[in-house]
C-alpha cells in the first residue's frame, strides 16, 4: 500500500519524466517515436523509482530503452533541475517497458478468437512479476 507522500512524489516524477524523455527525443531527431510514462512507483523510503514507458512504435523499444538506461545520470540531473522546489533528494531511476496494453490485447483476442481462455485456462500466457 502505497502512501499519500510516495504517491505524490511518483505524481511528480511522472509528469516531468514524461516531458523530458519526450523532449530529448524530439531533439535527437527521433520522428514518429511516441514515449509515454505509465506509472511510476517509489519505494517506502523513496530511495528507488521504477519508471515504466510505453513506447511506440514497439518494435524500436527495446533500443530506445538501452539508449535511455545509458543517460540516466543526465535524465537524473535534468528532473533534480526541475524537481528542486518539490524534493529534496530525487531517488534513484530504474527503467522498464511496460507491457500491459500487449498483455490486455492479447487477452481480447483470446475472447474473440475460437479458443475461449476463460474455459481453458491453459491458453493464456502466465503474466511476469516485476
Amino acid at each position: 500500500m502505497e502512501t499519500q507522500r510516495q504517491k505524490k512524489i511518483a505524481g511528480v516524477i511522472q509528469k516531468d519524466m514524461a516531458d523530458i524523455l519526450q523532449r530529448a527525443a524530439t531533439d535527437g531527431g527521433l520522428k514518429g517515436i511516441l514515449i509515454s510514462v505509465t506509472k511510476v512507483s517509489v519505494t517506502t523510503d523513496l530511495s528507488i523509482a521504477k519508471v515504466y514507458l510505453s513506447i511506440f512504435p514497439v518494435k524500436s523499444g527495446e533500443e530506445l530503452l538501452k539508449g535511455i538506461r545509458s543517460n540516466q545520470p543526465l535524465i537524473k540531473h535534468e528532473l533534480a533541475q526541475r524537481t528542486k522546489n518539490q524534493l529534496r533528494r530525487v531517488p534513484a531511476l530504474q527503467f522498464y517497458i511496460d507491457d500491459s496494453l500487449d498483455y490486455i490485447e492479447n487477452i481480447e483476442k483470446s475472447l474473440k478468437g475460437d479458443e475461449n481462455p476463460i474455459e481453458n485456462r491453459d491458453l493464456l500466457d502466465k503474466r511476469k512479476k516485476i
